[in-house]
């Protein structure tokens, strides 16, 4: 398996890979947010990767800016959504290897914390915590049976310390309550 960042001919098989991994009602639904955020400025820069298997694409994960208000120290920060591997490649390291990659090729370029609302069994494994305990409010209120979905991860040592707490903002494709349910 590759990982390799998406160019614009990848794109379609990206929004295949949403539909395909979330089922047919939801995956139009990700993959409308994909299509939104690629064509959004305030998303940018974004941060798309692929991993592909036999000249078969096989996952993708999207990185896209965010930023941290009310914080003490100005924070440099992304949102990771969605993350989606298609079925017949699930539970084979697919997604944590795209997630590995993905926060190396973040943390290189600078980025000092990552966010994600998503399960809270599988992302601590890749260092994420419980966000809103941290002092981060999401987007959205997330209802208190689901808090620990919204979750950061600081590719900085010091960064959660020192950015204190504050509200994320996303990208204006990704700002709808509807995105921020778990």
């Amino acid at each position: 398996m590759k990982i390799r960042e998406s160019i614009e001919s990848d794109f379609k098989e990206i929004l295949n890979i949403q539909i395909q991994a979330f089922g047919k009602k939801e995956g139009h639904e990700v993959a409308g947010l994909v299509d939104g955020l690629f064509k959004d400025s305030t998303a940018m820069p974004l941060l798309s990767l692929i991993a592909v298997s036999k000249n078969q694409t096989i996952g993708h994960i999207l990185f896209t800016q965010s930023k941290v208000v009310g914080s003490i120290k100005p924070v440099s920060s992304v949102i990771l959504a969605p993350l989606a591997v298609i079925p017949s490649r699930q539970r084979q390291s697919v997604g944590s290897q795209l997630i590995e990659q993905g926060l190396k090729q973040l943390s290189e370029s600078g980025i000092e914390l990552v966010f994600v609302l998503g399960h809270p069994e599988y992302y601590p494994r890749h260092g994420f915590k419980a966000a809103g305990a941290l002092g981060f409010e999401a987007p959205y209120p997330i209802p208190e049976k689901h808090a620990g979905a919204w979750m950061v991860k600081a590719l900085v040592v010091g960064s959660i310390e020192s950015a204190g707490n504050g509200r994320v903002l996303c990208a204006a494709a990704m700002d709808k309550p509807e995105y921020w349910r778990e």
